[in-house]
């Protein structure tokens, strides 16, 4: 078998990771061996790369946090999932892979379906869903903003707004990320701009909008907070700008904006057992209907691990770079 493996962290993520070979390890008992089918790469995977995640595992670690896999061995004592099984990987790390050994407690059973598209449903959509329903009572008809809106969550947000009939005012930074977001069912869609809250008044005649998210950081903050109604509840979850979050007392004291934080690994903390197999399968089950996808700009098997993290890396992509570990 073949690992992604890095013994150092640094500023280049590619520069630090290669594909390692190794004998592919039979499964002891208690454990199961899963051929990897398809692994993301996110942001997070390149901040842990570059040593600038909440959580860093010791080194040397293998890449890739979240994927999916189909049992291929079972080890003594083990009877389910059965060889054949599509499974969810469990979030611990090492998904960079062509195969890899598991607890078969920790591994959740999925339909058939395309294996690229299940293998990103531990990071983006779950924190795309929750993103809508943790922080304001929204009702059918209302309105959302969020920055970042072509990103894997903003897309994954836009999709799943429609299905609860939530309708989506869609922030982006660069005039050519608009057509894509339309595309996924963006109701309107704003370059971002030091007049993007008159736009969005406009865009919305004047109705409330009680819930912001926002992924940029810095002066990007306070343009949402500014497209709020009052007393309206801004959630960040990122700093794509690099930038602490910007808001000024007109918006907290004045309009009331709470500010609050979003990070789906202290959810999958504290969340139970059975609330978050509940939401997997919710979102395992859109993808195989066919009713949630993200964009996919490209598959790299693991033998190009370097090219794929660089394009990973780089900015105005126009979808998710997807490890096929096995692919020649």
């Amino acid at each position: 078998m073949k690992q992604a493996r890095y013994e150092q962290r640094g500023p280049v993520p590619q520069d630090v990771i290669a594909a390692v070979e190794s004998a592919t390890p039979a499964p002891a008992p208690g454990q199961v061996l899963v051929e990897v089918l398809a692994a993301p790469i996110n942001p997070s995977d390149l901040l842990t790369l570059t040593g600038e995640y909440g959580l860093l595992p010791p080194l040397p670690a293998v890449g890739g946090n979240e994927g999916v896999g189909r049992v291929a061995a079972l080890g003594e004592g083990v009877s389910a999932p059965a060889i054949g099984t599509v499974v969810l990987l469990p979030p611990s790390g090492g998904s960079w892979s062509t195969h890899l050994l598991a607890d078969p407690r920790a591994l959740l059973p999925l339909p058939e379906a395309d294996p690229v598209q299940l293998s990103m449903i531990t990071v983006n959509p779950p924190t795309a869903r929750l993103l809508l329903t943790e922080f304001v009572d929204l009702q059918p008809g209302d309105w959302v903003i969020q920055n970042a809106a072509n990103s894997a969550v903003g897309g994954y947000l836009v999709q799943l707004a429609a299905l609860r009939g939530l309708r989506t005012l869609n922030v982006v930074r660069r005039e050519s990320a608009v057509a894509g977001v339309r595309e996924l069912g963006g109701d309107v869609v704003l370059v971002d701009g030091d007049d993007l809250s008159r736009r969005v008044r406009e865009a919305t005649d004047g109705a409330p909008v009680r819930l912001g998210i926002d992924a940029v950081g810095g002066g990007a903050t306070e343009r949402l907070a500014q497209s709020l109604s009052e007393g309206g509840v801004l959630v960040n979850y990122g700093a794509m700008s690099g930038e602490a979050c910007a808001l000024s007392p007109a918006q907290l004291v004045f309009r009331d904006i709470a500010l609050r934080g979003f990070w789906l690994a202290r959810w999958y903390r504290l969340a139970p057992m059975a609330q978050r197999v509940g939401l997997l399968q919710e979102l395992a089950g859109l993808i195989t209907q066919g009713a949630l996808r993200t964009r996919v700009q490209a598959v790299y098997g693991i033998d190009r691990i370097k090219d794929a993290v660089a394009a990973a890396a780089a900015g105005e992509r126009e979808g998710k770079i997807v490890l096929v570990p096995n692919q020649t």
